[in-house]
C-alpha cells in the first residue's frame, strides 16, 4: 500500500494513497465540521462547511473532494475558516429552527424538557424529532455559533407520512443531499430527488406522489443518513440519545447485515445499519424496521406451555423440562426425530444436534435447508469438494459479467443486489434467468425466460455454444479438472435447436449469454431457489460444470454463489444440523470421525445415516416416527404438501417445540418451549459467504424464556447426558473448534476484532475469502454429464397451469415475525394469485376478484392479481400468510440425491370465485 505524508494543524499523518483530506483528518484525530459527507456515499462538496487551507493553494478547498498529497500543510481552523463557516450556517438557519442552538440555557436542557421561563427562544426546539441526536447542532457547537442575524422564516410545509416507518418533515431539512445520494447511488432506487431549484428547493419524490408509487425500498437509508430531524421513524420520534448499542448482526436472510440496535430502558428501540463486512453500513425494509417490534411484541412466549385439557397451561422450567426428558426417555433412536433451526446461533445448533446424537442415539437430525439448500451441498460437493458459496459478496460488486437464475434479489436478499447494481453502474453485463420479470429484469442487459424446469437444458445449451465455439477456457480445463470427455459427451443431447424447443428461450439469446460468461471475465453466478426441483442437484450441477468449463472459479469476483435463504442455514449445515453429518460436514458412517466425535463426547454412537426433513414427516404419517423435537421451524407452513404435514405432526406421540412464538406448528405441540431470541443472546451466525460474526446480547428476554443451547442442555442433562455442564456459548464455541476443522481458528476473543470467513483452521490463519484458489476441495473439480429430466409435474387437461413460488420483499417465510410488524404487515397482508392477463381473461378473473387455487394435494383461496410479470400458463403465490397456505399445493417429490421436495413447481387449476367463502 502506497503510503503519503502530511501535517494536518501541525500533527503530521500518515496516509493511504487516494485518502481525501477529510478522511487524513480523520485519521489524525481532527474534527472537521460537514453535513453533506457520508462515509458510505460518493463525495459532493455542497455544504462547504470542510473547507480547510493547504499551504500553495490560492483558495480554501473542500477537504471531502480533495485528494491528500504528499507533504500537504493543512489548517482546518483559522480565523478565515470559522468566519465563512459561520456565514454558512447563519444562511442554513436562515430556514431551519435554531432556538435548540443557540439557546444560552441549551446546556441545561435536557432532550425532553420543555423551558417554561423563556418561551420566546425555544420556538420548535422542544418538538424536534431528533433532540439530543442531531448532527447539525454538533457542527453549530464546534463552530461555535451563537445567535444569527437573519431572522427564521418558517417553511411552513406539512410533514409528510404514509405510515409505514417515517416521517418526511422538510422544515427541517438542510438540503445536504444524503438521503438523494443514498437512495440513488447506493440503493439504485431514485424514489428521491431535488425537486425545484433555488430558495424553493426539497426533497420530495415526482409529483408528489405516495413513496409506494415511486419505487420507494423502504429500506431507511435515507433515514440513516439525515444529519437533522427531517427523516425520523416513527419508533424513535422525540427519543433523545440512548443508552447503549449492541452491534449485532440481522435474523432474516443469510447476507448477514450486522445492525446497531440502539437501547432505551432496556428496550430495543431502533435499528441502523452498521458498516459490516457484508452489507457496508446498508440494511432491507425487514432489517431495519422489521425488528424492534419482534422483540418486544406482546405475543412473545414468556413460560413454558404443557397441553393439559385440550389446552396449554403454564408450568415452570423444572416441570417442563422433566416432562419433556421423561417423554423422550420411552422411544428408541430410530423412532425420534430433531429439527435443528437456522434461525438459531451456531452454539444452539451444536448443543442441540449433540443431544440428538449423544443423548436420543439418533441421526434423524435435519432442519430447513433440506428445503432450498440440499442441492448446493450435494452437488458443489461433488465438483467441487465443497457445498458452500466460493466468493464473499463484496467481490460481485467487480464482476464484469453477472448471471442471476433463480434468485429474486431485490426481494430475498436486497443488500446482494447493491453490490449487483455497484456492478452494472462499472459496465458489468447483467444476465438474468428467470421464468418471472422480476425487478432484476429492468436493470438486465439480457433475460432469458425459460419455462419453468428447464434450466439444466437452458445451460447445457449455453455450454454447448462455448465449446463449438472454442470459448472453453482450456487451459485451465487441463490443468484442474477431471472428466472432461465423458461431459462433451453429454453436450450433443443439447444442440440449439432443442435447447430452443425445450426451454422456450430463443437461440440468438442463448448465444449472446454463453459468449458474455466465457469472454467478459471475471463472470461471477448468482443463484437460490433454483434447488427447490426434483431435478435440483442437476442444476447445481450444470453451474458447476459451466464455472469450471470458462474457469470462472477460483478467482476474485468469479464463482458459484448460493445465496442462502435464511439468516444461519449456513451455521446450522456447519454445525451437523443434516443426518449425515457431524459439524464440518464430517460423515457419520466413517469409522474414523464416529471414533473421533465418541472420544470427544464421552458416548457409543449410531453409524446410520438418518432420515432428512421430508422423509421425517412421511415416517411420522406411516407411524414410525413417534416422537419429535423441533426448534424454531414452521413446516405446517414451509413445507410441501402441508395438509399432510399438519396430519404427521398431529400422529406424533409427543411433540415438543422449542420457539419465540406460538406458530401454527407450536399450537400441535405437547410441549412449548419459549426461547430467547437474537436480541436476548450470545452467539454466533455464519452468514451465506461463510462469514462467522458474533451476535451479542442488547436485551434481557421476555419472562422465562431460555437461550435455546440452555433449554437443550437442560434437557439432556436430565436425560443423562454428560457433557453438557455449559457456562455459555463461549465455552460452546470451544469445543465446536476442537472438533470442527473449518472453525479451528475461530474464537471469541478474535471475532471481537474481526469477522472470519471459513476455513479458519488455526489461530494464525487469516480464513479464507475464496474457496477453490489454485486448486479445488477435492483436488481436481469433476464435470459431471448431465440429461434434461422433466419437472414431477407437468401441464395436463385436468391442472393445466403450473404454480410456482416467490417472495415478497416486505415478508419473510412464514411470516412468523414479519407478520407480527405494523408496518410490514400494511405493505403486503393478504396473499395474491398473479397471474398473466390472458389466463385471467379466459377465466373470466379479475383484479382482487376470489380465485380457488387447486392441486392434486389442497386447495387454497385468495385474491387475483393480473401481472404481465407472469408468463402465460403461470400463476405465482408466496408462502408468507396462514390465511393462505399455498404449499397445500406443493409437491413433495424429492430429487433423489439430496431429497429436496419440488415446491417450485406444481401443476394446478385456477377457478373464479364469488366471494371468500
Amino acid at each position: 500500500m502506497d503510503l503519503i505524508k502530511l501535517t494536518i494543524n501541525d500533527i503530521p499523518v500518515e496516509v493511504p494513497k487516494g485518502y481525501t483530506l477529510l478522511q487524513a483528518a480523520e485519521v489524525a484525530g481532527v474534527y472537521l465540521p460537514t453535513l453533506c459527507y457520508h462515509p458510505n456515499l460518493s463525495t459532493y462538496g455542497g455544504c462547504r462547511l470542510c473547507l480547510v487551507e493547504v499551504e500553495g493553494m490560492r483558495r480554501l478547498t473542500t477537504a471531502c473532494t480533495t485528494p491528500a498529497g504528499e507533504g500537504n500543510v493543512v489548517k482546518t481552523n483559522t480565523p478565515q475558516i470559522q468566519r465563512l463557516r459561520r456565514n454558512i450556517v447563519e444562511l442554513i438557519l436562515s430556514e431551519h429552527p435554531h432556538a435548540c442552538f443557540t439557546c444560552e440555557r441549551r446546556d441545561r436542557c435536557g432532550p425532553m424538557d420543555i423551558c417554561l421561563r423563556n418561551v420566546a427562544v425555544t420556538e420548535r426546539c422542544v418538538t424536534c424529532p431528533k433532540n439530543g441526536r442531531c448532527e447539525f447542532k454538533e457542527v453549530v457547537n464546534y463552530i461555535g455559533f451563537d445567535e444569527s442575524n437573519l431572522p427564521y422564516a418558517y417553511k411552513g410545509l406539512r410533514v409528510e407520512t404514509d405510515g409505514t416507518f417515517f416521517d418526511r418533515d422538510f422544515n427541517l431539512c438542510v438540503l445536504c443531499g444524503r438521503c438523494v445520494r443514498a437512495c440513488q447511488e447506493i440503493r439504485g432506487s431514485g424514489a428521491i430527488a431535488f425537486n425545484f431549484r433555488g430558495p424553493e428547493a426539497v426533497v420530495g419524490t415526482a409529483f408528489n406522489n405516495p413513496l409506494g408509487d415511486v419505487g420507494c425500498q423502504y429500506c431507511g437509508a435515507c433515514v440513516d443518513v439525515c444529519p437533522t430531524g427531517a427523516l425520523t421513524e416513527h419508533g424513535n420520534r422525540f427519543a433523545g440519545p440512548v443508552d447503549s448499542i449492541a452491534t449485532t448482526v440481522c435474523p432474516y436472510c443469510g447476507v448477514g447485515c450486522q445492525l446497531d440496535l440502539e437501547i432505551r430502558n432496556g428496550k430495543v428501540s431502533n435499528v441502523v445499519a452498521a458498516n459490516g463486512p457484508a452489507n457496508k453500513g446498508q440494511a432491507c425494509v425487514k432489517g431495519k424496521f422489521g425488528l424492534a417490534e419482534v422483540v418486544h411484541h406482546p405475543q412473545r412466549l414468556t413460560a413454558p406451555l404443557v397441553r393439559r385439557n385440550g389446552g396449554f397451561a403454564e408450568v415452570t422450567w423444572t416441570e417442563a423440562l422433566e416432562y419433556v426428558a421423561d417423554n423422550l426417555k420411552k422411544y428408541g433412536s430410530e423412532q425420534v426425530a430433531t429439527i435443528v433451526s437456522a434461525k438459531c446461533t451456531n452454539e444452539d445448533n451444536y448443543v442441540i444436534q449433540k443431544l440428538a446424537r449423544a443423548v436420543l442415539g439418533s441421526n434423524n437430525v435435519d432442519h430447513c435447508a433440506r428445503l432450498c439448500d440440499a442441492p448446493n451441498l450435494v452437488g458443489l460437493t461433488m465438483s467441487f469438494g465443497s457445498g458452500a458459496m466460493t466468493n464473499a459478496i463484496e467481490e460481485i460488486g467487480d464482476a464484469s459479467c453477472i448471471i442471476s437464475m433463480g434468485s429474486n434479489t431485490t426481494a430475498a436478499h436486497p443488500v446482494v443486489w447493491l453490490q449487483i447494481n455497484r456492478a452494472v453502474k462499472k459496465g458489468a453485463k447483467l444476465i438474468v434467468i428467470n421464468p418471472r420479470e422480476i425487478d432484476l429484469c429492468q436493470k438486465a442487459d439480457l433475460w432469458l425466460q425459460q419455462h419453468p424446469g428447464t434450466d439444466v437444458a437452458l445451460l447445457m445449451g449455453m455450454m454447448r455454444v462455448i465449446v463449438d465455439e472454442g470459448l472453453a477456457d482450456q487451459e485451465f480445463i487441463n490443468a484442474r479438472c477431471e472428466n472432461y470427455e465423458a461431459f462433451l459427451e453429454s453436450l450433443k443431447n443439447f444442440d440449439l435447436d432443442s435447447v430452443e424447443t425445450m426451454t422456450g428461450v430463443a437461440k440468438a439469446d442463448i448465444v449472446e449469454a454463453a459468449r458474455a460468461y466465457a469472454t467478459q471475465k471475471p463472470s461471477t453466478f448468482l443463484s437460490c431457489s433454483m434447488t427447490q426441483s426434483s431435478h435440483g442437484t442437476d442444476n447445481v450441477l450444470a453451474v458447476a460444470n459451466l464455472a469450471m468449463l470458462t474457469g470462472n472459479v477460483g478467482k476474485p469476483s468469479t464463482g458459484v454463489n448460493v445465496l442462502r435463504g435464511q439468516n444461519n442455514v449456513q451455521g446450522a449445515c456447519d454445525m451437523g444440523g443434516l443426518p449425515d453429518v457431524y459439524t464440518a460436514y464430517q460423515s457419520v458412517a466413517e469409522p474414523s470421525v464416529q471414533k473421533k466425535f465418541e472420544e470427544a463426547w464421552g458416548v457409543k454412537l449410531n453409524p446410520n445415516v438418518g432420515l432428512s426433513l421430508s422423509e421425517m414427516m412421511a415416517a411420522a404419517l406411516e407411524g414410525n416416527i413417534k416422537a419429535m423435537y423441533l426448534v424454531g421451524e414452521n413446516p405446517v407452513l414451509s413445507d410441501p404438501d402441508a395438509k399432510h404435514v399438519k396430519e404427521a405432526l398431529e400422529k406424533l406421540e409427543f411433540f415438543v417445540v422449542q420457539d419465540i412464538f406460538l406458530t401454527e406448528t407450536a399450537e400441535l405441540a405437547d410441549v412449548v418451549l419459549p426461547a430467547a431470541c437474537f436480541a436476548e443472546k450470545d452467539g454466533t451466525f455464519t452468514n451465506t459467504e461463510r462469514r462467522v460474526q458474533r451476535v451479542r446480547k442488547a436485551v434481557d428476554p421476555p419472562g422465562e424464556a431460555k437461550d435455546d443451547w440452555w433449554i437443550a442442555s437442560e434437557v439432556a442433562k436430565r436425560m443423562g447426558g454428560k457433557g453438557f455442564e455449559y457456562a455459555g456459548p463461549e465455552q460452546i464455541m470451544e469445543e465446536i473448534t476442537g472438533l470442527t476443522p473449518s472453525y479451528g481458528g475461530i474464537s471469541y476473543e478474535r471475532l471481537e476484532r474481526e469477522t472470519v470467513q471459513w476455513p479458519c483452521p488455526t489461530p494464525e490463519h487469516g480464513g479464507t475469502r475464496d474457496l477453490h484458489v489454485g486448486t479445488f476441495v477435492r483436488g481436481k473439480g469433476k464435470f459431471v454429464p448431465l440429461e434434461f429430466k422433466s419437472p414431477a409435474e407437468t401441464p395436463d387437461e385436468e391442472y393445466p397451469l403450473l404454480l410456482t413460488t416467490e417472495r415478497s420483499r416486505f415478508h419473510f417465510h412464514t411470516s412468523t415475525m414479519t407478520g407480527r410488524v405494523k408496518g410490514l404487515k400494511k405493505l403486503g397482508s393478504e396473499e395474491y394469485v398473479e397471474i398473466n392477463p390472458a389466463d385471467a381473461e379466459k377465466l373470466g378473473i379479475e383484479d382482487d376478484g376470489w380465485v380457488k387455487v387447486v392441486s392434486r394435494r389442497g386447495e387454497v383461496k385468495a385474491r387475483a392479481k393480473s401481472s404481465m410479470a407472469t408468463p402465460v400458463g403461470v400463476v405465482t403465490m408466496t408462502f408468507h400468510f396462514a390465511a393462505c397456505p399455498t404449499n397445500t399445493l406443493t409437491n413433495t417429490a424429492l430429487d433423489p440425491v439430496a431429497k429436496i421436495p419440488e415446491l417450485k413447481i406444481a401443476s394446478v387449476k385456477v377457478e373464479k370465485l364469488t366471494d371468500s367463502g
